[in-house]
């Protein structure tokens, strides 16, 4: 982190303890992004699945051999907040939930419990399987309660123009507020990491934009 603020643009701050005080100091607030064009080019990125235990700083070091790259994870995903935006590991996830829920929760009950209890959102799910192939089509849609409890599952067999035969199904499903949490912490994980050979290039960037 020391490093890559070096880098940064310095500003004047009127110190409040000394009358008349002034110094120089490091503008922490200035911003770096890449261009979203960078960002989307498949050749200079590869996918990435964090783990339960990587850190933006871990991977920069597994990665870019110095956990002082760590902003290039960052930047790349245009995660803000390391904290909030980057994937929490099981234990901090089931704390967090249960803090955000507590307001929710009856006597006796907590957080978490809630969560688990309650209904985040209702889906209505057709399925079509190509009997003679095998082939699988699921159309997914998010709906509202009361469409939700007037959906019918059901299941049929059709024949197509082309002689196929296929199988229809509809059923419904709900989503706790538990396992929405789960599934919007994981869809964290899947990140992008910038190629090696293009980081020292990046860091020059860098270096470039705030000595303008």
């Amino acid at each position: 982190m020391a490093k890559y603020f070096s880098k940064f643009p310095k500003t004047f701050y009127t110190l409040q303890s000394v009358p008349y005080g002034v110094d120089v100091v490091t503008n922490i607030i200035s911003r770096y992004s890449m261009e979203q064009s960078f960002k989307d080019n498949s050749s200079v990125f590869e996918k990435y699945d964090v783990k339960e235990s990587d850190t933006p700083e871990i991977i920069a070091s597994k990665i870019y051999d110095s956990s002082e790259r760590h902003w290039i994870v960052l930047a790349m995903n245009d995660i803000v907040d390391a904290q909030f935006d980057w994937p929490l590991d099981y234990r901090t996830l089931i704390s967090v939930i249960d803090s955000k829920y507590t307001a929710n929760a009856n006597t006796g009950q907590t957080g978490l419990n809630w969560a688990q209890q309650n209904t985040h959102s209702y889906y209505s799910i057709e399925k079509r399987i190509t009997i003679s192939t095998g082939d699988f089509l699921e159309k997914k849609v998010q709906v509202d309660a009361n469409t939700y409890a007037n959906v019918s599952v059901t299941s049929s067999n059709k024949t197509l123009d082309d002689g196929n035969q296929i199988t229809i199904s509809i059923t419904k499903e709900t989503k706790t507020y538990y396992d929405y949490e789960l599934d919007e912490n994981e869809k964290k994980r899947q990140i992008k990491l910038l190629k090696p050979e293009f980081a020292f290039a990046l860091e020059q960037e860098l270096t470039n934009v705030f000595s303008q």
